[in-house]
C-alpha cells in the first residue's frame, strides 16, 4: 500500500509530504483547491506521461517521491526481484522517485536506480489501481467491456492464444499479398531483376573470397620486402660470413677452454649450445617459408584485378564490397519468389487454410469461456449495483458470435452491457440507458465485484460519486468504506454521505501568500473533520445545528447499528 506520498513544486503545490494508512481515506476541499493535483501526482508515480506545465511557477523542477510497503511475493515485488530493483535491506519498502525538469528530460528512479517510463508503468499497474468519470464513462466503449469481461474471467491465455493465431494468420496473409504484388511487376523490372542476378551469378564471388583476396593482395604486393628483409635476416642468423650461429661457435670454443679451471663454465657451454639450436632453426623456418612462396607477378596482376572487378559490382549495386554476396541473395530469392509464385502462391495458401482452422479453434474455445464467464459477471454486478440504491437494477453481459467473422486478435464476439434500473423494463445496451450517476455506480460495482486477491493493494477514486445524492451517496460510501477493509481505498468526493464514511480524512485548502497560490493538504481532527463535513452540506456560516448533524453522520459511519 502506499505509505508515504511527498510532492515538491508541482502546480500549485509548493511542498506537501503525506503519509497514508490502511482503510478507506476522504480527500475533500473546495472546487480549484487542488484535489486533482494529488491525482496528477498519483499518475506520475504509476507512468502517466509528464507534462512540464504541471510544474510550479517560478520552479526549475517539480518532484513527486513515493513510499510502498509491498507484499512478499506480491505481483511488485516479484517484478521487483526480476529487474534486480528490490532493496535488498529493506525488501519489503518501494521508493519511486519521479523527477520533471523544465529545461530537459525528467528522470524516474526505483529504489534509487534510473529506469524508463515503460519500466514505470509495468510496476505501477501492479500499486495502483485509479478510477475516475473518465473511467465510468468509458464503460460505453465496446472495447472496454470486452476487456472488462477478460479480466473478470480471468481469460487472458485464452485471448492471447487467440490474438497468436490471428497474427499468424495476417502474417501469412501479408506473405501472399506481397508475393502477388511481386508477381504482378512490369515485365521490364522483372527483366532488369533477372539482368541484376545473372551479372552476379557470373561474378560467382563467395563468402570467404573477399577477405582470402585482400590477404594474397597485401603479401604479393610486399614481395620485394619478404624477400629482401627474410634473405638478409637468414644471412645474419646462419649463412652468412659472420653470421649469428658462427659468433656462438667462437664463445662456446673460448668458454670450453676455461672449463677445466672454472667447472661451474659448463653450464655455459650448455646454454650456447641450446641458443645455436634455437638459432639454426629460426633460419631453417625462414628458408622453408621462402622457398615455398608463390611470389609470381601474374598471380598478383590477376587478384588485382579480381578486386577491381568486385569493387566495381559493389559500387554498381550501391552496397559495400563485404555486403555483397548478401544483396547477391537478397536478388535471387526475389528473382526465385517471381518465377516460382504459382507454386508458393499455392503452398501459402495451404498454410493459410491450416492456421485459419487453428484460429477458429481457438476463437471458438475462447467465445466458450466467455459466455460462461458473462452469466458470472452479470450476476456479480447486478448484486453489487443493486445494493447502491438501485434495488431493481439488473445488468446483461451480452457475448455475439460470428463464426463467420473477419480474423482478429480480439476472436469473433462482440461485447455488449445491457443495464436496465426499473423493474418491468428490459435491459438495452448501456449507452442508451444510463445517466452519468448509474454509470458511476454501475463502476463501481464491477470494481467491487472484480476484485480479486492480484489486483492493485491501492485503489484511488476520483470524484466516481458524481451524479448521486442522497441516501445512494450513502450507500456508495459504505461500500467504499467495505473496500478498505481489504485495499486502501483513497477517494476525491464532494459529497458529505461519502466523506462521513471515511476512517481518515485529508482537508485540501488553497491560500494565498505575497500574490502566489499554495496547496496545502492536513490530516483532518476529529473536531475539523466536524466542520468539514458541515461545510459539505452546504453551510456558509455553520450553526451549531450543522454541526450536530455532521458529527451524527460520522457517529452513524463509524457505528452502523446505531442510530444518531
Amino acid at each position: 500500500m502506499l505509505k508515504s506520498l511527498t510532492i515538491n513544486n508541482l502546480a500549485v503545490i509548493e511542498s506537501v509530504d503525506l503519509a497514508w494508512s490502511a482503510g478507506f481515506t476522504v480527500l475533500t476541499g473546495e472546487t480549484g483547491a487542488g484535489k486533482s493535483i494529488l491525482i496528477d501526482a498519483i499518475g506520475l508515480i504509476i507512468g502517466t506521461r509528464a507534462d512540464v506545465g504541471l510544474i510550479r511557477s517560478g520552479a526549475d523542477r517539480a518532484e513527486v517521491t513515493a513510499e510502498f510497503l509491498i507484499g512478499q511475493g506480491s505481483s511488485a515485488h516479484t517484478w521487483l526481484v526480476e529487474q534486480m530493483l528490490d532493496d535488498a535491506d529493506e525488501p519489503l519498502l518501494l521508493v519511486i522517485r519521479r523527477l520533471l525538469q523544465a529545461g530537459g528530460r525528467g528522470r524516474i528512479f526505483i529504489n534509487g536506480t534510473p529506469v524508463t517510463l515503460t519500466q514505470l508503468r509495468e510496476l505501477g499497474a501492479s500499486l495502483i489501481d485509479v478510477f475516475g468519470q473518465s473511467e465510468s464513462q468509458t464503460l460505453l466503449q465496446a472495447d472496454i467491456q470486452r476487456n472488462l469481461l477478460d479480466d473478470f474471467g480471468q481469460l487472458h491465455p485464452q485471448h492471447d492464444e487467440t490474438a497468436q493465431a490471428a497474427a499468424k494468420v495476417h502474417e501469412i496473409d501479408n506473405t501472399i499479398n506481397a508475393l502477388k504484388a511481386s508477381a504482378a511487376r512490369d515485365p521490364a523490372q522483372l527483366q532488369f531483376l533477372r539482368f541484376q542476378v545473372d551479372e552476379l551469378d557470373a561474378l560467382q564471388l563467395s563468402v570467404d573470397e573477399l577477405e582470402t583476396l585482400e590477404q594474397d593482395h597485401r603479401r604479393l604486393a610486399g614481395a620485394g620486402r619478404l624477400l629482401q628483409d627474410g634473405g638478409q635476416a637468414q644471412e645474419l642468423l646462419y649463412d652468412g660470413d659472420d653470421s649469428l650461429y658462427d659468433r656462438l661457435s667462437q664463445a662456446r670454443n673460448l668458454i670450453e677452454g676455461l672449463v677445466t679451471l672454472e667447472p661451474s663454465l659448463a653450464h655455459a657451454v650448455t646454454a650456447i649450445n641450446d641458443a645455436q639450436a634455437q638459432v639454426a632453426d629460426a633460419a631453417e623456418t625462414l628458408r622453408q617459408t621462402l622457398s615455398r612462396m608463390d611470389l609470381d607477378p601474374d598471380r598478383l596482376t590477376q587478384i588485382e584485378a579480381r578486386l577491381q572487378a568486385i569493387h566495381d559490382l559493389a559500387r554498381k549495386h550501391r552496397v559495400r564490397t563485404d555486403e555483397l554476396p548478401t544483396y547477391h541473395g537478397q536478388l535471387r530469392a526475389q528473382l526465385d519468389s517471381v518465377e516460382h509464385s504459382a507454386e508458393k502462391l499455392e503452398t501459402l495458401t495451404q498454410q493459410r487454410a491450416r492456421a485459419v482452422e487453428s484460429y477458429r479453434r481457438s476463437a471458438a474455445a475462447l467465445s466458450q469461456a466467455r459466455a460462461r464467464a458473462a452469466e458470472q459477471f452479470a450476476q456479480s454486478v447486478t448484486a453489487v449495483v443493486q445494493t447502491l440504491g438501485m434495488p431493481h437494477a439488473q445488468l446483461l453481459c451480452v457475448v455475439e458470435t460470428d463464426p463467420s467473422a473477419p480474423v482478429s486478435r480480439h476472436g469473433l464476439d462482440q461485447i455488449r452491457l445491457d443495464f436496465t434500473a426499473n423493474a418491468g423494463q428490459p435491459p438495452r445496451a448501456l449507452a442508451k440507458v444510463a445517466s452519468g450517476g448509474e454509470l458511476s455506480r454501475i463502476s463501481l460495482a464491477i470494481q467491487v465485484a472484480a476484485l480479486r486477491q492480484d489486483s492493485a493493494a491501492t485503489m484511488v477514486f476520483d470524484e466516481i460519486d458524481t451524479g448521486i445524492s442522497g441516501a445512494v451517496a450513502q450507500i456508495v460510501g459504505q461500500r467504499l468504506r467495505e473496500l478498505g477493509k481489504d485495499r486502501q481505498v483513497l477517494c476525491i468526493t464532494h459529497l458529505a454521505q461519502v466523506a462521513a464514511q471515511g476512517h481518515h480524512h485529508l482537508g485540501i485548502r488553497k491560500t494565498t501568500r505575497d500574490g502566489a497560490t499554495f496547496t496545502q493538504v492536513e490530516n483532518l481532527s476529529e473536531q475539523a473533520r466536524v466542520a468539514e463535513i458541515a461545510r459539505m452540506q452546504g453551510g456558509v456560516s455553520l450553526q451549531a445545528l450543522d454541526l450536530e448533524h455532521a458529527k451524527a453522520m460520522l457517529a452513524r459511519a463509524a457505528n452502523p447499528g446505531t442510530s444518531a
